[in-house]
């Protein structure tokens, strides 16, 4: 084995060469030259060696490779789902493993919850900046029992010189999610007019869960709610608007549905039971604006009417009462879905009744679909001894950046706040305000990947 940085020394070594490194047996032909130069090519060349010929050596190619410019931090590209999974380096608000165990840790108290237990890395697989894997993060800033900020932390083992070879800045790659499409205003009084996303409420991409924006109060028992669909946009023949009376905010939620759609009439709506199969009926021929009717019954029946008045009311043609179990309290208000997710779609509501024990003033959200709150993005920087350094990045909403960005912190700015660059200890990566305990904030999922020491670019091109 030769090994070293000028092409024409490996390509003409002999054992007695420096570039001689070492012999190695059949079965054991690997070789570890260390910590390489950044920036800078290296050569190298196996001779095939056999004492008994006479033809022996038999004098191999010569190969290279180039280092990058920068020491990784950490690209997730190790972890998997038996015992290097993410979350035992990246240490979040969930913690893992059970007290008294060997592998064992609390949480830090914090809203961030780390990792993916779906995927067969329990990393992301499929939203990654560079190679096959990325670490999502999921904040919740106003979380029961924890602080009102999301953290994740990682201890270096390698790479804690971070003035080695000259690096001078910290960069990772990050991406969030856009804020919600969603809205809900009222104006005149007793028109709503909403807008909302979402691919269906529905079956999306195989998996019975819905995408959509829904305003709701509270029902307690039985009840019922009536509306006019003033008008509904038409993103999509099966774009809908109507009224709801949903078991929970969940995507894959039991509910029953009335509603109004561009270009496939009335319809009645929902899912029998959580996560499973949605049922339609629909009756042609009826576009807005036209009335809809919801009313649940003690035992859990649905009945759906419509009406071209809000007085002559009629069950859609060929629709059942339907029985969804769910618990006493519910959720009943207005929906709202384009059936495109790359389209939002407007729907004005007026003539809104309830009836039962409804309790709470409008609230309003997507369900089901991806958006972040805006969220400020840190960087925390720490040695063993002392506070840490923090950086925040320079857009406060930096949580709703929907593609992939790269952040460049000058090391000399953790220097500044009195960090021993020489002897890193731990680095931290967080939503919010860090400390915050008592001003509840927002929540969402970002993307983590390629987190390096860089040299100076410029110099590192030369």
């Amino acid at each position: 084995m030769y090994f070293g940085t000028d092409e024409d020394a490996v390509a003409n070594a002999t054992t007695g060469s420096p570039e001689y490194k070492e012999t190695r047996a059949l079965g054991d032909e690997s070789y570890n030259p260390g910590k390489l130069t950044l920036n800078t090519t290296y050569y190298w060349r196996i001779d095939e060696v056999n004492n008994v010929s006479p033809d022996s050596p038999w004098i191999g190619n010569v190969w290279s490779f180039t280092t990058g410019d920068f020491f990784v931090i950490d690209d997730f590209e190790h972890y998997d789902a038996n015992d290097n999974q993410i979350w035992y380096a990246w240490h979040d608000g969930l913690g893992y493993g059970a007290p008294g165990s060997d592998s064992y840790f609390a949480g830090n108290g914090t809203g961030a919850a780390v990792g993916d237990e779906t995927t067969a890395s329990y990393t992301e697989e499929t939203i990654v900046h560079g190679g096959d894997q990325s670490m999502p993060i999921v904040f919740d800033n106003n979380k029961q029992g924890y602080a009102n900020y999301s953290e994740v932390e990682y201890t270096l083992a390698d790479q804690r010189d971070w003035t080695e070879q000259g690096v001078t800045e910290l960069s990772l790659w990050f991406r969030g999610h856009a804020g919600s499409v969603g809205s809900f205003v009222e104006g005149p009084v007793g028109t709503y007019t909403m807008t909302g996303s979402g691919a269906d409420i529905w079956n999306v991409n195989g998996v019975e869960a819905d995408e959509f924006h829904f305003a709701y109060k509270m029902l307690t028992g039985s009840g019922s709610i009536t509306g006019r669909v003033d008008s509904v946009e038409n993103t999509n023949g099966w774009a809908k608007a109507g009224v709801m009376i949903r078991e929970t905010l969940n995507p894959d939620s039991a509910h029953a549905f009335a509603c109004v759609t561009p270009g496939n009439g009335a319809a009645s709506q929902g899912r029998p039971d959580t996560g499973g199969a949605s049922f339609n009926t629909n009756q042609a021929g009826i576009t807005a604006p036209y009335w809809v009717k919801l009313e649940r019954s003690i035992s859990g029946n649905f009945t759906v009417s419509h009406s071209a008045n809000g007085s002559d009311w009629q069950p859609v043609t060929g629709a059942a009462v339907e029985n969804i179990p769910m618990g006493s309290n519910v959720y009943i208000g207005l929906a709202v879905t384009s059936h495109d997710a790359a389209l939002t779609c407007q729907a004005v509501f007026s003539n809104v009744t309830v009836s039962g024990n409804v309790t709470g003033q409008w609230t309003n959200q997507d369900v089901g679909i991806m958006s972040n709150n805006a969220e400020p993005l840190y960087m925390a920087v720490s040695n063993t001894a002392g506070e840490a350094a923090v950086i925040v990045h320079d857009d406060p909403a930096a949580a709703q950046i929907d593609t992939w960005t790269e952040w460049l912190i000058p090391l000399q700015a953790f220097a500044d706040q009195g960090i021993i660059l020489t002897n890193v200890d731990s680095v931290a990566i967080g939503l919010g305000t860090r400390g915050n305990m008592t001003i509840p904030g927002g929540s969402g999922k970002m993307y983590i990947d390629d987190i390096r020491l860089y040299q100076p670019r410029e110099a590192a091109a030369e």
